[in-house]
């Protein structure tokens, strides 16, 4: 007999043999509820808000033990107890076939079983955009481990005659080898014994696959036992063909089994070795190095250490991230080559290198309370990070790594929130600061001149006759140490006829100057630096010679490559301070700390009318009656070339008490704004598309009224997603999604020289509105004040990018209000300040039309909604930094730390009919598998009588 004809007749036997019994169809129907009933109801997916499936697949391994189990209980023992066995152990055909053909059968049950879940992932899609990676590595992982339990099953129901032996045993082999590598053992081990058991554990495979990873290790550890049972199973049927005498067949066949076995163990530790044989299959290949890591790496001149500081013993929730921690250290290690070494230390176990970690680096051991039902007590241990280049280095310790969510249960879930970013960002700063302690010029891939556009001495005041001698006394001291990247060309702009003069009035818009109003001695002073690419202006501020250093070598950093930038940072008044709280809860406290982490901070004050010369952008968050001199110091300083990001709207929130209310704010940018194309509506948009909020709502019952504080989906709190997201730009593709509080919506009239785009819209379902109540309540149906009915919808703008030749605000330089104990020095003759008319084409004006846009109490707000540490608008902010200075090294890896996509704000009806609506498509499925079965079944009856006749 063939064998393919074996296997397949033996697999319909097994089919007919299960569908033909009830409590086949009422096993996998009892599977499909409990899958739902998890997903629903026990890790309660609306409340978890994240669009995934994981909760599904956290829980796959132990649905699948007992599925397996009750699959094969009877596989083999009902064919012992009935005594068809020896019937079968007396055929001339392999038992492998039988073998095989049952364990297809019990593999086409469980594809059955899982298809039917299938209905989860696409609902999940319907309603958000949804990874598929993952949930594709999650299907291959589920069926792997269920075909491992298969094999586990079928060998135990070999060795019985009773099905409900055969059943608890399977259940006890694979819930061990489940439990061997989970955390409720793990806990209690540490360091290489816990290494080694999650090793051997089938759930932590399976867990390293589900997250998007598809390891060969982890498939081989699948196919290795699948392999290892099932030669078991026919090595214990073929034993039943054996007579009680030993022969030298049966040592072969011991020998050949045993030999087969150690051959797969030996082969596991063997792949062991190759831990890049994996594919990272996750849309934003999260658990793969980015091209701007390895392009960091690269520049590594000097050997870069990277050493981990991991105790053996650690909290039972730490413990599971130190294998990620590892793997992604060593991924670091292959790609660095020979320019970086990685180390892995347990201080505990090593005193000289934890007396090093404590007196050289500061790392201390972080006491962590460890409590089971018998005892409390308190564990010191280590979870850090060093990265030293050179003299360098840059300490990270657990409270970088993890994030913190808080459970429907209340049981925290910490996980490792971007790990690739905090690294590379620790790699970064040592090798910038490594670069800063040697010479600039050293990262200045192209030539750079100072050209200085300045009137010969018979226009120039007498003062800045000699500023000008001692800034080319200094900028000449340079040229010997250059390495020849480095020129000074002075250019007398009245000369040829006044040919300069006009060039750069029409390129940059620089004027002449006067020492006074109304002087008719006009003479030019201007500073630029150039290269092939751009052209910046160096501030030259009082004329004082002991800033021109400062000022050259800032111009110069923004040519170079690998230092820190710095960013001036303008925010209202009371924000300003470490602990300062502004009336109208306007604070951005985390905006301050995030932005100090990547680059140097300066608080800008721009009622001096100027910024910082050492600003290489400006960032300006709710602005509030901006006066002249401080919207010239915006004006200037955009037409010198740079970069200005503004948060503004005419209108902002603010608490009274426990309500809030909307009003109207003149930030005093308007005129300006509309002067380079650009106007805010006084309005404010309220979206169908929106995110949820903790605010007091109004609950009326009967004539009575109750003020309770709840979690409200907030219609003024827009979630801007999918189409809402530029995809084709830097800053916003790759945002998942992004919430923006209480926005107005602009427009943009693109002024010639200048090309915009889009960053932020609302959805299509938005509707404006001018009232200054926005507190919800709610009526005795449960239904939301914010309904929109009536209301015409439309899609608003709320972010836009301009790039161009800008030109100023003001056709003259206004004048600055004197102190009366100034008004003596004000007759000493100093040339004004000069005016600025016209930018080059590399500047860059980012608006958002929102005063709440980043601030502490949007982001506390949706943190407490949400359960995570939510930041979309700071990575925002800080993509269009790292943009804006045209740093690629962070900003597509900042991104992947909150890559989690969120759901969007849905009623909750429409959550009961989404649930309600699986239960039925999961009992159409089985219906609708019935259905053929009995189709096929017929059609074989009709072949049977057909045949008989």
């Amino acid at each position: 007999m063939q064998p393919d004809r074996v296997l397949s007749r033996v697999a319909r036997k097994e089919l007919q043999l299960f569908f033909a019994s009830p409590v086949a169809w009422l096993f996998l129907a009892s599977f499909m509820a409990i899958c739902l009933f998890v997903f629903f109801w026990v890790e309660a997916f609306f409340a978890r808000n994240i669009a995934d499936v994981r909760p599904l697949f956290e829980w796959m391994p132990l649905l699948l033990i007992f599925l397996s189990a009750a699959l094969t209980m009877r596989s083999w023992s009902e064919e012992r107890r009935s005594g068809t066995l020896e019937h079968v152990l007396t055929l001339p055909v392999p038992l492998w076939q039988f073998v095989m053909g049952k364990f297809i059968a019990c593999a086409i049950v469980l594809i059955l079983a899982l298809a039917a879940t299938l209905l989860l992932p696409i609902t999940v899609s319907s309603i958000a955009a949804l990874d598929w990676g993952p949930v594709f590595a999650g299907y291959l992982a589920a069926f792997l481990l269920g075909c491992s339990y298969l094999a586990v099953g079928l060998f135990i129901s070999s060795r019985t005659d009773n099905a409900i032996v055969s059943l608890i045993g399977s259940v006890a082999v694979c819930g061990l080898l489940y439990l061997i590598g989970s955390d409720l053992l793990l806990g209690f081990f540490g360091g290489n014994t816990a290494e080694v058991l999650r090793l051997l554990g089938s759930g932590s495979r399976f867990e390293s696959i589900t997250r998007g990873v598809i390891d060969l290790r982890d498939l081989y550890y699948y196919l290795a036992v699948t392999a290892a049972f099932l030669a078991l199973n026919i090595y214990a049927l073929e034993r039943g063909r054996w007579s009680q005498q030993a022969s030298a067949k049966h040592r072969r066949w011991r020998l050949g089994i045993s030999l087969l076995v150690l051959n797969l163990i030996l082969g596991g530790l063997w792949l062991q070795k190759f831990p890049d044989l994996r594919k990272d299959v996750t849309e934003g290949k999260l658990y793969s190095l980015s091209e701007p890591s390895e392009t960091l790496l690269s520049q590594l001149e000097e050997p870069l250490l990277i050493r981990g500081y991991f105790s053996e013993r650690s909290h039972p929730l730490l413990a599971p991230l130190v294998p990620q921690l590892r793997d992604l250290l060593r991924e670091y290690a292959v790609v660095g080559k020979g320019d970086l070494r990685v180390e892995f230390v347990d201080p505990a176990l090593d005193g000289a290198a934890e007396k090093e970690a404590n007196e050289e680096y500061n790392i201390q051991a972080t006491p962590f309370q460890v409590a089971d039902r018998y005892q409390s007590a308190l564990v010191n241990a280590y979870f850090n990070v060093l990265v030293q280049y050179g003299d360098e280095n840059e300490v990270l310790g657990f409270s970088d790594f993890i994030e913190v969510k808080t459970a429907i249960e209340g049981q925290p879930e910490v996980l490792l929130r971007n790990p690739e970013f905090d690294i590379t960002r620790a790699i970064r700063d040592v090798l910038y600061r490594y670069r800063s302690g040697g010479e600039l010029f050293d990262q200045i891939t192209q030539p750079v001149t100072l050209r200085a556009y300045v009137s010969d001495d018979s226009r120039l005041p007498e003062l800045l006759v000699e500023y000008r001698d001692d800034i080319r006394t200094e900028a000449e001291a340079l040229i010997p140490q250059s390495q020849n990247k480095f020129a000074i060309d002075f250019i007398e702009p009245e000369a040829n006829g006044g040919a300069q003069a006009d060039r750069i009035l029409d390129e940059w818009g620089f004027q002449p100057m006067v020492t006074a109003l109304g002087d008719e001695n006009q003479f030019y002073f201007y500073l630029t630096l150039e290269d092939d690419h751009q052209v910046i202006q160096l501030p030259t501020g009082g004329f004082d010679p002991s800033d021109f250093e400062d000022a050259l070598e800032a111009g110069l950093r923004r040519f170079a490559s690998g230092f820190t930038r710095t960013v001036a940072l303008a925010l209202p008044a009371s924000s300003q301070g470490q602990y300062g709280r502004a009336p109208q809860g306007h604070s951005f406290g985390t905006l301050q700390r995030v932005v100090s982490q990547d680059h140097s901070i300066v608080m800008e004050n721009l009622a001096d009318g100027g910024v910082d010369a050492s600003a290489d952008l400006l960032i300006v968050m709710a602005p509030e009656a901006i006066d002249s001199q401080s919207l010239f110091a915006m004006d200037q300083y955009l037409m010198r070339g740079g970069t200005v990001i503004i948060a503004s709207s005419p209108r902002s929130i603010e608490t009274m008490g426990t309500e809030l209310r909307l009003r109207k704010v003149d930030s005093g940018l308007t005129g300006w704004l509309s002067h380079h194309g650009v106007s805010i509506q006084e309005t404010v948009i309220l979206d169908e598309r929106q995110a949820a909020f903790p605010l007091p709502v109004v609950r009326k019952v009967g004539a009575y009224e109750f003020r309770d504080m709840q979690f409200v989906d907030y219609p003024y709190l827009l979630d801007v997603r999918d189409d809402g997201l530029n995809p084709e730009h830097p800053i916003t593709q790759g945002l998942p999604n992004l919430t923006v509080g209480w926005a107005s919506p602009m427009s943009v009239d693109v002024r010639p020289g200048i090309t915009s785009k889009t960053l932020l819209t609302s959805s299509g379902n938005a509707w404006l509105s001018d009232e200054s109540d926005v507190m919800p309540s709610v009526d005795d149906s449960g239904q939301s004040s914010f309904s929109g009915v009536g209301k015409s919808r439309l899609r608003a703008s709320i972010g836009v990018t301009l790039q161009g030749e800008f030109t100023s605000y003001f056709d003259a330089v206004p004048e600055a209000p004197v102190a009366s104990d100034q008004v003596e020095d004000a007759a000493v003759e100093a040339p004004s300040s000069s005016l600025i008319s016209k930018s080059p084409s590399s500047t860059r004006l980012i608006v958002v039309s929102s005063n709440d846009f980043a601030s502490d109490q949007v982001l506390s707000g949706i943190i407490a909604a949400s359960g995570t540490q939510y930041f979309g608008p700071l990575e925002f902010l800080m993509n269009a930094v790292d943009w804006s200075l045209e740093d690629s090294s962070l900003m597509n890896i900042r991104s992947r730390a909150h890559f989690n996509r969120t759901l969007p704000a849905l009623p909750q009806d429409t959550q009961a009919s989404i649930e309600y609506g699986n239960y039925a498509a999961a009992l159409l499925f089985l219906l609708v598998i019935y259905g053929l079965w009995r189709l096929l079944r017929r059609g074989r009856e009709a072949q049977l009588r057909e045949v008989l006749a």
